[in-house]
């Protein structure tokens, strides 16, 4: 346990931040999985748009580092061309 004040105020702010990166690293893997599954050209073109939001969002604020985000969004652009 922390012993002194900063150490307890820093030991609050880690948990807060940990779970507000637990839940959007959470949102991101849900939208990239959601344009892997959609079948449907309309719909997966819809889910590339969101995905590529989050994961430009995600590398520019460091939840992900900024070449997993853009390797990540080149992977999905040519899985959907297929």
């Amino acid at each position: 346990m922390p012993r002194t004040k900063s150490a307890k105020k820093a030991m609050r702010q880690a948990k807060s931040r940990t779970a507000r990166n637990r839940a959007q690293r959470s949102a991101l893997r849900t939208a990239v999985k959601k344009v892997r599954s959609s079948g449907d050209a309309k719909e997966s073109a819809a889910a590339y748009l969101e995905a590529t939001k989050l994961l430009d969002r995600s590398g520019r604020k460091g939840l992900i580092h900024k070449n997993t985000a853009a390797r990540q969004k080149s992977r999905l652009a040519k899985a959907i061309k297929k």
